[in-house]
């Protein structure tokens, strides 16, 4: 479903606390009182929120082409739009947000492009560690980070070692990512546990190959946006996005507002989530 972004598409500051109280409430009541959530929260149903958010940042070479800049520094202005959704879904209450950030398929970009993005990657590592921590957030990575310059690794490691006793929200980055190359990586996993005489294959259902996916101590993503205006998956969290509901919008990443993911999450609220069930009333079953 394509999703019309609103009018109101101005850049909000970064409202990250890099204070050092690391115990600071959020700012939306969650209590039983009858006093609405504060603006922009206003409308949402908090007892009813995606557990697991996973988000596809497209669009930042052509915001950077439009303004006839690099395209580095649309990635750069990309991660701006990171920071505010992090702390957008951290003050909501989501669990789990999945960010798309560097597909199997990139590695084949140019060169130069491919080494500003991971210099631009350890920066952001870098300065949002303990932004990220003092909200109580937990960095996770997906995908084939064996395959990450060693220095970005290590940055990588130790945000996630700083991070990791974290419980308020899992920030999980999709890095040197691909779909098909996850389901290959779980088949060889399960393919030797066979060979070994540790699992009979008549034993292979869809909770043991979701246990061999990168994502299994994850919820399958409920909601799953793509900014930029293509509509597919290319290739990412093919096996978990099942029953995920899609959201796509022709804005850029960089562009991409609090204000429009939180009109997305008002949207993912009134749609029927049925997982492929109908309910059926004694009537119904009457005429048959």
């Amino acid at each position: 479903m394509k999703y019309n972004s609103p009018n109101n598409n101005t850049n909000k500051p970064d409202n990250i606390d890099k204070s050092n109280n690391t115990n600071k409430p959020d700012n939306i009541d969650r209590s039983n009182n009858t006093d609405k959530p504060h603006k922009p929260y206003e409308g949402i149903d908090l007892s009813r929120l995606p557990k697991h958010v996973a988000i596809i940042m497209d669009g930042n070479g052509r915001w950077a082409k439009k303004k006839l800049m690099n395209r580095v520094i649309g990635h750069e202005k990309g991660s701006e739009t990171v920071r505010s959704i992090v702390t957008s879904c951290r003050k909501l209450g989501v669990e789990v947000l999945t960010l798309y950030a560097f597909s199997t398929e990139n590695w084949a970009r140019p060169k130069a492009e491919v080494a500003a993005l991971m210099l631009l990657l350890k920066k952001f590592v870098i300065s949002e560690r303990d932004a990220l921590h003092q909200q109580g957030i937990r960095l996770e990575v997906i995908g084939q980070k064996q395959k990450l310059p060693e220095d970005v690794r290590q940055e990588l490691d130790a945000s996630m070692s700083y991070t990791s006793r974290n419980r308020k929200m899992c920030l999980n980055l999709a890095l040197s990512y691909g779909g098909r190359e996850e389901i290959a990586h779980a088949v060889r996993k399960i393919a030797s546990k066979v060979k070994k005489g540790k699992l009979a294959p008549d034993k292979i259902t869809e909770e043991i190959i979701a246990q061999h996916l990168y994502t299994r101590k994850l919820p399958d993503p409920d909601m799953l946006i793509r900014t930029g205006g293509e509509m597919r998956l290319s290739n990412f969290l093919l096996w978990q996005a099942c029953y995920a509901e899609f959201f796509f919008t022709e804005t850029l990443w960089p562009d991409f507002t609090e204000q429009e993911f939180l009109e997305m999450v008002k949207e993912y609220q009134n749609r029927d989530r049925r997982f492929g069930k109908v309910v059926c009333s004694s009537n119904d079953l009457s005429q048959h």
